[in-house]
């Protein structure tokens, strides 16, 4: 897990999360359209697109966006509310 700092680019990986990133897409060929390490307010992410649709990997259930998957809470992290509830 990583420190949260709400005012850098929401569009980068988190370092915490890098290698296993690195390791889904280029050992796997997983495509990945999203992640976030949770940053110990909720569980760790990792969005796929495949040919079965768009996914969250660890809860297994469908996201139905075809963007902006993630939500924003009041304290600025990010979640996925059909799959993540907070901690």
């Amino acid at each position: 897990m990583c420190k949260f700092d709400p005012k850098n680019d929401s569009r980068r990986i988190d370092p915490c999360m890098k290698n296993a990133i690195f390791i889904l897409c280029k050992r796997f060929k997983v495509n990945i359209v999203g992640c976030c390490c949770g940053h110990g307010n909720y569980q760790m992410t990792i969005i796929i697109k495949d040919k079965l649709g768009i996914y969250e990997l660890f809860s297994g259930k469908d996201i139905l966006r075809k963007k902006r998957f993630y939500k924003k809470d009041k304290q600025g992290y990010y979640y996925i509310p059909e799959t993540i509830l907070p901690q």
